[in-house]
């Protein structure tokens, strides 16, 4: 059975839904107070919904899959994007020792009223001349640090800004519309434990203008040794989504722009579209 979580908006209301092979059913709660509970009790409360998924789909508008999570996102856990950030600055020897060491780079991604969702738009900024997506896996964290479900995740990045200094990241990664996630939170234990494949398109004028693919198997670190550096002496009540960085950088010949619409995707998770706008 494919079963998936989304967080839907029908008029002034907001719900949370399960989907199960076509069908949908509205749960009571939040997702924060799914990510509050043992992970076992939160399956059971999915799975029942799941057997009840019967109904039309309870809402009209995608909202992101969270509500009151904050996103943390993890850098240079990919080789090819260790290479990307050496490309773009002066600090080549920085980002090594970044990828080699114990202690990953874990940095504040973005609250989650500036989180936008599939078929909202991302943002790239105005000061900024050299823009790319970063198509990631998000891992869905319960309050205990427990992976409790996927989702994807475009961390959208100013290359022009970390270039020029990595005391810049801030604001190079964080600003009004440089989150999407989407389209909805696929369950730990409903997905293969094997590595998920993730797909990268940039369509300009509905031209295909970039395309990549990688795969968590070529990640560094692995998603339980992330989740764990989150949680040291740092506590989410009510979870938290960890983006776990990008294995698919644009060349750095190549800048997003206003009207682009970028498209991530995996099998396991659906599709993240998002058109481009500048802020």
């Amino acid at each position: 059975m494919s079963i998936s979580l989304h967080h839907l908006r029908t008029g002034d209301a907001t719900r949370w839904a399960v989907r199960a092979d076509g069908g949908w059913r509205a749960l009571d709660g939040t997702l924060a107070g799914l990510l509050t509970v043992p992970l076992e009790q939160a399956r059971a409360t999915i799975e029942a919904a799941a057997r009840e998924a019967t109904g039309d789909q309870p809402g009209e508008q995608v909202l992101p899959p969270l509500d009151e999570q904050e996103v943390w996102a993890a850098g240079v856990t990919y080789l090819r994007s260790r290479d990307g950030r050496k490309e773009e600055s002066g600090h080549g020897s920085l980002y090594d020792h970044v990828y080699d060491n114990d202690r990953p780079e874990l940095f504040f991604k973005s609250s989650p009223w500036r989180v936008v969702g599939d078929g909202d738009a991302v943002g790239i900024r105005a000061d900024s001349g050299w823009d790319v997506p970063e198509a990631e896996v998000g891992l869905v964290l319960n309050s205990a640090g427990e992976v409790f479900g996927y989702t994807l995740g475009n961390d959208m990045s100013s290359r022009s800004i970390e270039g020029e200094n990595p005391l810049y990241l801030p604001q190079a990664k964080f600003y009004d519309r440089a989150c999407a996630l989407g389209p909805a939170i696929v369950p730990a234990w409903a997905i293969d434990p094997g590595p998920i494949p993730v797909g990268l398109r940039v369509l300009r004028e509905g031209r295909e203008v970039f395309a990549g693919t990688t795969s968590t198997a070529a990640m560094a670190r692995g998603f339980d040794d992330l989740a764990a550096w989150l949680f040291r002496a740092l506590s989410f009540p009510a979870g938290v989504v960890l983006l776990t960085g990008t294995g698919v950088v644009p060349e750095a010949g190549f800048t997003s722009r206003p009207g682009d619409v970028i498209e991530i995707s995996s099998a396991a998770l659906g599709t993240l579209t998002n058109p481009v706008v500048t802020i």
